[in-house]
């Protein structure tokens, strides 16, 4: 967690509201958390980690374990979360009024925008081409950093299921940026 306090000692802090330990919490695992969430592609995904963190912090009562089992438990709540607002957002039409004297972003170089958007744009079509048990089993496994035994749970399969539905898409990945190259 951090070179003054364990994780042990940061949970057991979060657990009575230390505001420190939340952060410490948050710091630790948002980036991960929002990787995942990025790569299943919800609109809003700085809104659905806040909403996942939200839910993890009110609910650190009742979770036991160390370390390990809190980043799998994390994860599932995360998977839980990202299903939940995909099929909440299949059923309902989005629109947004724009009102211009409301708008305070701060808008980033149109060249740097687009060469974000294109590294992101590949990663996301090769994810899409895999097999979508292979996909999640990759972002659990590689954004997630579950153990196989955790991404077993989650998904509901064996973990010899799991290393092969990694394995193989490891190697459809590596087939189609071979054949296709990574765009400069």
């Amino acid at each position: 967690m951090s070179a003054a306090h364990g994780f042990d000692e940061v949970l057991a802090a979060a657990r009575l509201g230390q505001p420190w330990a939340l952060t410490a919490l948050f710091r630790s695992y948002a980036g991960p958390v929002a990787g995942y969430v990025r790569a299943r592609s919800p609109a809003e995904p700085d809104d659905l980690v806040s909403e996942i963190f939200t839910s993890v912090f009110t609910s650190l009562d009742r979770f036991s374990g160390g370390e390990a089992d809190f980043r799998g438990w994390l994860f599932t709540i995360a998977q839980r979360r990202v299903v939940d607002d995909l099929r909440r957002r299949s059923r309902q039409v989005e629109t947004t009024v724009y009102e211009p004297a409301q708008d305070t972003r701060q808008v980033e170089s149109a060249e740097q925008s687009g060469l974000n958007r294109l590294g992101e744009h590949w990663v996301r079509t090769v994810l899409d081409r895999l097999v979508p048990d292979q996909r999640e089993v990759l972002l659990l496994r590689i954004l997630g950093d579950l153990t196989v035994d955790q991404v077993a749970e989650l998904v509901g399969k064996s973990p010899g299921a799991v290393k092969a539905l990694q394995r193989r898409g490891l190697a459809a990945a590596e087939k189609i940026v071979r054949k296709e190259g990574v765009p400069p």
